[in-house]
């Protein structure tokens, strides 16, 4: 970050401020973000806030809901990250 420059550094910023707790808590944001990763298909992304919400608390029963959204919204095209995502939630709570 060191040299980085000014706008990528008020982006990271962005992004850790707007997942601090507000009127939603940082548990249901990083529920959303995890949503939105998965329907966008970016693996990195889908696996940080994975990792995010295992030490939020999320438990496999509210997991598996956040799976059906993200399936639901993103179509049969997010089944291949969905299984990924399964993988290595299993992986979290082994």
């Amino acid at each position: 970050m060191e040299s980085s420059n000014t706008n990528i550094k008020r982006f990271f910023a962005l992004d850790t401020t707007s997942y601090a707790a507000g009127a939603l808590d940082i548990k249901t944001k990083e529920m959303l973000g995890l949503v939105a990763s998965m329907v966008l298909r970016c693996d990195d992304c889908i696996k940080y806030h994975l990792e995010k919400c295992y030490h939020e608390g999320v438990n496999s029963e509210e997991m598996n809901e956040i799976f059906m959204i993200a399936n639901l919204v993103g179509g049969s095209i997010v089944i291949p990250h969905y299984r990924r995502a399964v993988e290595y939630w299993d992986e979290l709570n082994g």
